[in-house]
């Protein structure tokens, strides 16, 4: 896997802070800012509301949402499971 160095400038007090919470999760810092701006870059992906459509694609899209309703095995499931905090 190649790499590349990515800098980033923090304050004394924001670097204090992420050294401590690297400390906590007994890790160094380069891995801790690394595994936390990741996560941070998935979350911000997941969380995205605007749906692109091409206009292409619109016509077959509008037939799905109008169409009926499917029933899909593994989501019936998964609806009847509860959230792991919750066991």
């Amino acid at each position: 896997m190649t790499t590349s160095v990515l800098s980033v400038r923090v304050s004394d007090e924001e670097r204090s802070l992420l050294e401590a919470a690297s400390e906590q999760a007994n890790t160094n810092l380069s891995d801790f800012i690394r595994r936390k701006a990741l996560e941070a870059a998935e979350i911000e992906f997941l969380e995205t509301r605007v749906v692109t459509i091409p206009a292409k694609k619109w016509e077959a899209f509008e037939a799905w949402a109008h169409g009926p309703a499917q029933s899909i095995d593994a989501l019936a499931k998964l609806s009847r499971t509860a959230p792991k905090w919750q066991k």
